[in-house]
């Protein structure tokens, strides 16, 4: 019988220990995200500093799924588990820290495309373009001949099934990046090959739109009113709506001002709203409607979503019109 209570005692202290080693890792990951009220991430391209600024209290859960990446990595320390770190620690809006962990897992798989993938990622958000577009190169040249591997998503759409791949990742943001830097015929290339490994609906249509914008900067009309044909209300649209609407838009089945939801309540109404300002934007510049276009871009960069794609894009447009 007092073995029995010995034996007790011993699990007892046992499940404290490890609660008191979990809370004081949650309480570590919280200093080294939060070491102050705002931390500085970058300049942008309109000159501007930016900075994350967020509280631990809004991201308490965001914080806990780091906290559990960093004890997966201590227990089994792997490609996969370290790249989790990063992204967890990007989620929560330090690309800093990010960009760390993916230079470590970098170093410690150098065979591996996945680290400089999502590195590369993070360089776009930062506006180190040159950076990105190296690191995407390079995991081209690794992930060479490879079978598509699935990517699974830190933030799961709403039906929560994965549906990008390390490849499209790839190629997609390497032909964002140079798009972001007027490299039109580059941004071209690179959406070919993103259009190559576009294996689902959702994936198809955000490739084509991009596809389709950097044609139109090059004034290939009529190749790139030939790309929409391969989009039609029939596809099955999972995530990428924000992307859909904006093809239908160019079809002329959506009414422009359809896009702008300017009253978007939630946060993620917001986030599409930022992706579907940078298009319409896109759009009346197209049509040379310019202070319509200005006007778009600065409503995007009033919410605030400094590294949402349709963000950088818009402040791009704004640094080239400034400078015109």
């Amino acid at each position: 019988m007092f073995r029995n209570y010995g034996f007790i005692g011993i699990l007892m202290l046992f499940f404290l220990s490890c609660s008191q080693k979990e809370k004081e890792q949650r309480i570590r990951v919280e200093k080294e995200i939060f070491p102050e009220t705002k931390v500085f991430q970058a300049i942008g391209l309109l000159g501007d500093s930016l900075f994350t600024d967020i509280g631990s209290v809004s991201q308490s859960g965001q914080i806990d799924k780091l906290s559990d990446a960093e004890k997966l990595f201590g227990e089994d320390p792997n490609l996969d588990n370290l790249i989790w770190i990063g992204r967890r620690e990007a989620y929560l809006g330090r690309y800093d820290l990010a960009i760390r962990t993916f230079s470590k897992a970098a170093k410690q798989f150098p065979e591996s495309f996945e680290p400089l993938r999502h590195r590369g990622h993070r360089f776009i958000s930062i506006r180190e373009f040159d950076r990105a577009i190296t690191d995407f190169l390079k995991a081209a040249d690794l992930m060479e001949n490879l079978p598509l591997q699935i990517e699974a998503d830190g933030m799961p759409n709403k039906l929560n099934i994965p549906l990008s791949n390390g490849q499209f990742n790839v190629w997609y943001h390497l032909g964002l990046a140079y798009y972001l830097k007027n490299d039109w015929e580059k941004a071209l290339e690179a959406y070919k090959k993103c259009l190559e490994v576009s294996d689902n609906d959702d994936l198809i249509v955000a490739t084509l739109d991009w596809y389709y914008m950097t044609l139109m900067k090059m004034g290939k009309t009529k190749e790139a009113q030939s790309l929409l044909r391969a989009v039609n209300t029939k596809m099955t649209i999972i995530e990428n709506d924000a992307y859909f609407k904006r093809i239908l838009m160019y079809k002329g089945q959506l009414k422009p001002e359809s896009l702008m939801d300017l009253d978007a309540a939630s946060e993620e109404q917001k986030l599409q709203y930022v992706t579907q300002g940078y298009g319409l934007g896109n759009y009346f510049l197209s049509k040379g409607d310019t202070l319509k276009a200005k006007s778009i871009f600065e409503n995007v960069l009033a919410s605030g979503y400094w590294s949402a794609f349709g963000y950088i894009a818009s402040e791009m447009e704004l640094a080239k019109l400034k400078n015109e």
